[in-house]
């Protein structure tokens, strides 16, 4: 567990005393047109009740490929297989000047193994969306488009 500041707030991940590695999927799989990809609707802060891709923090001792594997399962039940690390950002709340959540993001393409999405842990809602021509996705980073 992350350590936090004495007086922290509900979780242990906020207001943290460094930042916390994590990592998002953008899970991947056919469509019977174009590609679909796997958002999910966040039921927990940070970034409660917007679209993001699925992902959560590493825990001691574990890769963040194996974090990446276990965090996708447990929010939406899917069984996925990082190909390669996509991308870096780092995701920070404050809170009155004083940084609330601190994560740094490594982001990774994955296929879509097995499994049909449904909605657990911090996810509301988790679903396939098809990438075509028309589509555009909008999620925590802005615009996904295909």
């Amino acid at each position: 567990m992350p350590q936090s500041h004495p007086g922290a707030g509900k979780s242990p991940r906020e207001y943290p005393l460094r930042p916390i590695p994590s990592c998002t999927a953008l899970v991947l799989r056919p469509g019977r047109t174009y590609p679909e990809v796997l958002p999910v609707h966040r039921a927990a802060e940070p970034r409660r009740g917007l679209w993001c891709l699925p992902g959560g923090a590493v825990e001691i001792g574990e890769t963040v490929e194996d974090a990446l594997v276990r965090e996708v399962k447990g929010e939406t039940g899917l069984v996925v297989r990082p190909l390669r690390l996509i991308g870096m950002m780092d995701l920070i709340t404050r809170d009155q000047g004083r940084v609330r959540f601190h994560f740094v993001l490594l982001q990774y393409l994955a296929d879509w193994v097995s499994g049909c999405p449904r909605a657990s842990t911090d996810a509301a809602e988790a679903r396939w969306v098809g990438l075509g021509p028309d589509s555009k996705v909008e999620m925590e980073v802005g615009w996904l488009d295909p």
